[in-house]
């Protein structure tokens, strides 16, 4: 049980994100759940059931004052969120709450209305998958988070962060869109590249029924070795041995089977040589 002060926080937005960190808040015993409101008033009752405390409402003049707001609905909605809470409850908010939304692409400038009115504004980026919520809750403990915006809503949020053992740091607003491009090229775009390698081998004649296997030996082969060497040292293949010759053949190979998977293997070829000291 956290020994932080047990504070109110309203859910603006309850997708998985939302679900999974006010789930490990509640059990925890950080914050009290108190408003949970979502595009539906169904889901915002699967939500609150799902996180185990909560009153789903339906509308934002149905939330009461709180310590702190969490707006965990998608990048594109965060700025016009902001807008609508600040029309509509600058009148009875609690004295200079905490709101923080949970974008690693945006800053808390999205919130600008919010700050206008005195509330104290940041942004909390968890680089964890959150593709299942009971799996995210169980494997948050040792998350890394990016904590960015005013000085004082980040001094209420990296205890509570730190309460459900999330590791903070904190991230300049004008390095936000890079700090986020760094989870893409880390999450993201395996999942990209594993699919070309697949359709690329089937193009090859490799038979389907062997891709599962060839996906799960090598991405963990990969994986183990990133962890025990580190990214230069787990490099194989022509560009991590210099070999300008082979890359220029593969390259325009694959150019010739997709063009855009042709620019993609220049490109990150240039960066594997650039990696090996080449």
């Amino acid at each position: 049980m956290s020994e932080l002060p047990v504070t109110t926080l309203n859910l603006v937005g309850a997708g998985r994100v939302g679900r999974t960190l006010a789930t490990r808040w509640a059990r925890h015993g950080v914050f009290e759940i108190q408003d949970v409101l979502t595009s539906r008033p169904e889901s915002a009752s699967e939500a609150c059931a799902a996180i185990g405390s909560g009153r789903p409402v339906s509308w934002l003049a149905d939330m009461r004052p709180a310590d702190v707001w969490m707006v965990a609905v998608q990048d594109a909605r965060i700025a016009a969120v902001a807008a609508t809470l600040a029309a509509t409850l600058q009148a009875g908010a609690a004295t200079n709450p905490v709101v923080f939304h949970c974008s690693g692409a945006q800053n808390a400038s999205s919130l600008q209305p919010l700050a206008d009115l005195g509330w104290r504004t940041a942004s909390a980026h968890c680089i964890l998958s959150f593709a299942d919520v009971p799996t995210a809750v169980q494997q948050f403990a040792g998350t890394a988070c990016a904590l960015e915006g005013d000085a004082s809503a980040r001094a209420v949020l990296e205890p509570a962060f730190a309460a459900i053992g999330a590791q903070c740091f904190a991230v300049a607003s004008e390095d936000k869109v890079l700090y986020h491009a760094a989870a893409v090229f880390a999450t993201n775009f395996l999942p990209v590249l594993q699919a070309v390698a697949e359709d690329a081998w089937q193009a090859t004649g490799v038979p389907a029924e062997l891709l599962p296997q060839l996906r799960a030996s090598l991405l963990r082969n990969a994986v183990d070795n990133i962890t025990r060497l580190g990214p230069a040292g787990a490099l194989t293949g022509p560009a991590a041995r210099g070999d300008l010759p082979a890359i220029a053949r593969q390259a325009q190979v694959v150019r010739d089977w997709d063009p855009l998977a042709g620019e993609a293997y220049q490109a990150l070829s240039a960066l594997t040589l650039r990696l090996a000291g080449h």
